[in-house]
């Protein structure tokens, strides 16, 4: 058993700094000390400065990630089907609609697509207050595609045979969406017809025929339809030879018997087909974009040999459409 009578040997508490060991108050000064991890000079206005420049570089980094990735929405002009004379039904109406082939073209590069119709803001059955002003707002590009001639009284002239008198209303339809995208700032790629347009709309001319007009010409259109092709040239200095530099002998798809005459304002020629020099591509030079290809790239395959790959000339126009977003 423990001897209780021996004294307490340990002795009295000990001392340190003049402070009795079990009276002693703790030191706060270290946890009142900053973080050892901050550097030595820190004031808590670098501080402040150094965590602000931090989110602001999250949030700009987050911003710029989303920009780059919201998809682009890319409006087509609509092909226009008018009612036949004593046709009753689906027939009797008329219908606007997309070719498949230049939607699957432009939608290859994870773009949406969507189709512009035409407006009617006096319609008597379902009015409204929307215009083609609109679409040229809250879309970024435009893409007119191929279809019906372009009417000679487009550009002050008479069809010398009635075949050959085009689609006076889809012109003033399309004209107005052109000028809307023009006025905006988007880019606008045209196929085919819109070639022809873009150059009517700023005052140019077309061959109504070219075997008609012009007899030493290539066949420009054929009963192959998209099977019928020919060669191209790139004038020195235009876009398309920088953009297609190590193309020696462009082979494209030919389908149209109207052609570019005389240029409009401000038009310079992108391409001509080989031998006789017909305008096979231009480019209004007062926009960041805006080209027309004769030919019809949606029917090239990407990637193809026997073919011209216009999958540059795509890509140029996205990169207008991505760069004149808001």
């Amino acid at each position: 058993m423990p001897d209780t009578d021996k004294p307490d040997r340990r002795g009295p508490p000990t001392e340190k700094d003049g402070v009795p060991h079990a009276t002693r108050v703790p030191d706060r000064r270290a946890a009142d000390a900053p973080p050892r991890y901050l550097k030595v000079n820190d004031t808590p206005l670098s501080l402040a400065k150094r965590v602000f420049s931090s989110r602001w570089r999250a949030v700009r980094d987050k911003i710029g990630r989303d920009f780059m990735r919201r998809t682009l929405r890319i409006g087509v002009s609509a092909r226009i089907f008018h009612p036949e004379a004593g046709a009753t039904g689906l027939r009797s109406k008329n219908l606007q609609y997309l070719e498949e082939s230049i939607a699957q073209w432009v939608m290859s590069r994870d773009v949406l697509v969507f189709m512009v119709p035409t407006v009617n803001t006096n319609g008597l059955l379902h009015p409204s207050n929307i215009t083609l002003r609109h679409y040229a707002k809250h879309l970024d590009g435009l893409v007119l595609q191929g279809g019906a001639d372009v009417s000679p009284q487009t550009y002050s002239e008479s069809p010398t045979r009635p075949e050959w008198s085009g689609d006076r209303a889809r012109d003033v339809y399309e004209l107005e969406l052109l000028h809307e995208f023009v006025d905006a700032g988007k880019p606008v790629l045209g196929i085919c017809r819109g070639c022809q347009l873009i150059n009517v709309a700023f005052g140019g001319t077309l061959y109504q025929d070219v075997a008609t007009n012009v007899p030493d010409a290539l066949a420009h259109v054929h009963s192959d339809y998209d099977a019928h092709r020919h060669a191209i040239l790139f004038p020195q200095g235009s876009s398309l030879a920088r953009m297609f530099p190590k193309v020696q002998r462009p082979i494209v798809n030919s389908i149209h018997h109207q052609a570019v005459k005389d240029l409009g304002r401000d038009i310079m020629v992108e391409a001509v087909s080989e031998p006789d020099g017909i305008v096979e591509a231009i480019r209004y030079q007062r926009a960041s974009f805006v080209m027309g290809l004769q030919w019809h790239p949606e029917f090239h395959r990407a990637g193809g040999v026997d073919l011209l790959d216009c999958t540059p000339i795509l890509d140029e126009f996205l990169r207008a459409a991505r760069e004149t977003r808001l």
